[in-house]
């Protein structure tokens, strides 16, 4: 078995960031009317800037497909080329398309030669799947290498139009206009951008991580979906998928939006997050004062308070002071968060050799949980 190392990290941020009096500018108005929401929300998560890939009148700046190849772009240089390139996996909640794969059409934009692709979906633990299976795949020596990325493009499922069919089908029932909490709750919180890592069997450069282990927990088999987005939840919590839906109700139910149960989130994020990182450093035989670097991939500044007493609890604590985040401004960019976070460390030129960082990252879709433990060469 191969060693496995990330040797390179790069990002794409589209356009100027976006500050908070700024979003419903770009996002617009659903029924003509200020989100009662917003301020609530972007005073809890604590995001400050974010980026969206739209212009001012909500026209698409790039797609999915752009912002990961050009975040994959950055990674190339003389000594490695995208004709190098053996293996692409890609990781992302919200494809351009319903098929072909996310990887396939990034792969179209590399115009490079034959590659094996792998494309991982769900929500924020797509871009960690896609990581696994690049350094399951170099680990085993079915390949030399592997890109990995983490992507999203949200902003556009966000715009106020995507709503004003609900709005209108609201009316006509004579119920109030107001587009629920569990949708609006989540134009406030994601961002687009997209980030990629370089996989070798060897380091390279002045600073290589080693992945020493990761780790995957779902506790699908006992909770109901939490966050969602191509169906609506029915009294039981069972989920219709749209395609159960008439063509007319996709429009008149918002049936495509992303949603997400708050009260399910609250219950359960931390409680589960913190059972599946004991469970983890144990499987490893790691304390948490092995930890130099921590990199938790947090939705919202509110749950962080809530995190670290939850680990505490598990008697797997980690002082504050070894925590790094980016999400104030960056914001929280889904499946591309951990990817975002680890590439401003490893650019930091605060790494040292024999460091250890640990990457977190948590799905609220229907809670799973991704860990991975990288040794700093």
């Amino acid at each position: 078995m191969s060693e496995v190392y990330i040797t390179k990290s790069s990002k794409f941020l589209p356009n100027n960031p976006i500050s908070n009096d700024e979003m419903e500018n770009m996002l617009g108005l659903i029924n003509d009317e200020t989100s009662k929401a917003r301020r609530i929300v972007l005073r809890n998560n604590g995001i400050k800037n974010r980026f969206y890939a739209i212009d001012e009148n909500g026209n698409p700046t790039h797609s999915n497909a752009d912002l990961t190849f050009l975040a994959i772009n950055g990674l190339f240089d003389d000594h490695f080329t995208s004709q190098n390139v053996e293996l692409l996996s890609c990781g992302t909640s919200t494809p351009d398309l319903l098929l072909p794969s996310h990887s396939a059409m990034v792969h179209g934009l590399l115009q490079n030669q034959s590659v094996e692709l792998n494309s991982s979906s769900g929500v924020c633990n797509a871009g960690m799947n896609a990581l696994k299976f690049g350094y399951l795949s170099v680990k085993s020596g079915n390949t030399n290498n592997a890109i990995c990325t983490g992507s999203e493009r949200v902003s556009t499922w966000m715009l106020a139009d995507k709503f004003e069919n609900e709005i209108i089908n609201l009316k006509k029932l004579e119920e109030q206009p107001i587009v629920a909490f569990k949708k609006d709750f989540l134009r406030w919180m994601l961002s687009d951008g997209a980030a990629a890592f370089l996989l070798e069997n060897k380091p390279s450069g002045n600073i290589s991580l080693k992945i020493e282990w990761m780790e995957a927990f779902s506790y699908a088999y006992e909770l109901e979906t939490c966050m969602y987005a191509g169906g609506d939840k029915r009294p039981d919590g069972s989920i219709k998928p749209w395609s159960d839906y008439k063509s007319s109700e996709w429009l008149s139910k918002s049936v495509f939006a992303i949603k997400q149960d708050v009260k399910l989130l609250d219950a359960h994020i931390l409680q589960k997050g913190a059972l599946s990182m004991k469970a983890a450093l144990d499987k490893n035989n790691l304390s948490a004062d092995q930890i130099t670097y921590f990199l938790p991939h947090v939705s919202s500044h509110y749950f962080v308070k809530g995190l670290y007493e939850a680990l505490k609890e598990q008697n797997t604590e980690i002082p504050m002071e070894r925590w790094f985040m980016n999400l104030k401004h960056v914001g929280n960019v889904g499946s591309a968060s951990i990817y975002l976070m680890l590439e401003e460390l490893m650019n930091s030129g605060n790494l040292k050799k024999g460091d250890k960082v640990l990457l977190s990252v948590p799905e609220s879709g229907r809670f799973s949980y991704s860990y991975a433990y990288l040794t700093v060469c």
